[in-house]
């Protein structure tokens, strides 16, 4: 799949959104999915996906530390569109280790310690997620963050060994904001409490006006740091 990159970037240079998202739904004979944190941008996503194909498959991962908002919100999303949501949970068996001997709260204490509990709620879980696909989709942006600054609308997934589509990652915030008044589409309440970002409800809090729009999300850590794995280069 890597050698295809170069063709597939071709194919859809200087198209629109939609148009990149039909070409691989419904030109590419790829197996393809679309990995949903249900935060603004995955909501937009979601919605030009349900217009571009009768059954997208769109699965999310339920850490088991989510705000009460999230888990409303998937419920909603759920009904609102009247199309299944594939939820994929941690292993038992690895969570309960984790949470037994360092605690519920471990990954305030180190980077290391955070991304052993983002590997057991996150990683592990998206890897099973991943089994047997050929293309990952994402709502990433650009503009999030500096961990995102380079990364390409289709690019190979070194860690995951396949290829990664961003569909959205030439949009601002400002784009994803329009399309959501525009077309109604449901989004989280917290976003309007003050969290542009929102992901465990522990490593998430809400940002002040005019701050960094990934700002609350490990607040303890640098910048440079505030990826889950999810998305290494």
């Amino acid at each position: 799949m890597k050698d295809k990159i170069v063709i597939w970037r071709e194919a859809t240079q200087g198209k629109t959104t939609q148009e990149v998202l039909d070409y691989f739904l419904n030109t590419l004979h790829v197996k393809i999915a679309f990995a949903s944190s249900l935060g603004v941008e995955d909501q937009v996503l979601s919605d030009l996906l349900y217009k571009t194909h009768p059954n997208p498959r769109i699965f999310t991962l339920d850490t088991g530390r989510l705000p009460a908002e999230t888990y409303a919100l998937l419920e909603k999303t759920r009904t609102y569109y009247g199309k299944p949501l594939e939820v994929f949970f941690p292993k038992a068996e690895l969570v309960e280790p984790l949470v037994s001997e360092k605690g519920m709260f471990s990954f305030y204490a180190s980077i290391k310690e955070r991304k052993a509990c983002c590997y057991v709620r996150k990683i592990e879980p998206l890897k099973r997620a991943l089994a047997g696909l050929e293309v990952w989709m994402t709502g990433l942006r650009r503009a999030q963050s500096v961990t995102r600054e380079k990364m390409e609308c289709i690019e190979w997934d070194e860690a995951n060994g396949l290829v990664k589509l961003n569909p959205l990652i030439e949009w601002s915030e400002e784009e994803v904001w329009e399309y959501v008044r525009t077309h109604n589409v449901p989004v989280n309440a917290l976003h309007a409490k003050g969290y542009p970002s929102i992901g465990c409800a522990p490593c998430t809090r809400a940002v002040k006006e005019g701050e960094d729009v990934r700002s609350g999300r490990w607040w303890w850590e640098n910048p440079e740091h505030k990826e889950c794995g999810l998305h290494a280069k």
